[in-house]
């Protein structure tokens, strides 16, 4: 293995190490501290405190000089970059979330909110697109593929290895079954961003967010 691998993989279990001792810290907060807070801030709060699990890639990205290209970020077409994030967005819901919940499988998709006002549905659209998605997709469709690939050549590889450890990310919530449909989620996005034209890593931040805010809507519909 040459320099430049072995660089990236040691930035790489940096990484992974600071990503998962953070999200334990936050899960940490919002259990034991965040309710304690008012309403308000507590919103507010929650979005700034999500940013904190990709503190450490971030580091990593400005002391490396990653440029935002290499990241899957574009300035081209930005309209065209949205919809296809929307598009991408509401095509899993519907799929992964909307089918299921129609077939009886409900209890298996949701998300465990049962909002009734519209300021919740509009509060969750901005927290699942402006601090999981950003979250979210930087470290694992952005940086991480960007390591993976230093690492080995092959975007097969970059995408298997990244949504394995997407699904992982997800352990602390969840179960095995939710492990393997969360990575099944993420190769749809990696996906995504390799083969839809236009689908850029700002495209994948909104289809993830759009994704998983839609979950509550269907969920108070049906």
């Amino acid at each position: 293995m040459d320099r430049i691998k072995r660089t990236a993989l040691l930035h790489l279990l940096i990484c992974i190490v600071g990503v998962w001792a953070s999200l334990f810290g936050v899960i940490c907060f919002q259990k034991y501290l965040l309710m304690a807070l008012p309403l308000g801030i507590r919103m507010v709060v929650m979005i700034f405190i999500y940013w904190l699990i990709m503190a450490v890639p971030v580091i990593f990205v400005f002391i490396s000089h990653v440029k935002p290209a290499e990241l899957g970020f574009t300035k081209d077409n930005l309209p065209a970059q949205i919809l296809v994030g929307i598009g991408v967005g509401v095509t899993m819901s519907l799929t992964l979330t909307l089918v299921p919940t129609l077939l009886g499988f409900g209890d298996w998709v949701s998300s465990g909110k049962n909002y009734t006002e519209w300021w919740q549905f509009a509060y969750e659209f901005i927290y699942c697109i402006g601090a999981v998605g950003v979250t979210e997709e930087f470290i694992f469709r952005g940086y991480f593929v960007h390591k993976l690939r230093q690492i080995k050549d092959s975007s097969l590889f970059a995408g298997i290895v990244s949504s394995v450890m997407f699904g992982l990310f997800h352990i602390f919530g969840g179960n095995a079954v939710q492990v393997i449909f969360t990575s099944v989620i993420g190769g749809i996005l990696y996906v995504c961003r390799e083969k839809v034209k236009h689908c850029t890593l700002l495209s994948l931040i909104i289809a993830h967010g759009v994704y998983d805010a839609l979950i509550c809507v269907w969920s108070f519909v049906f």
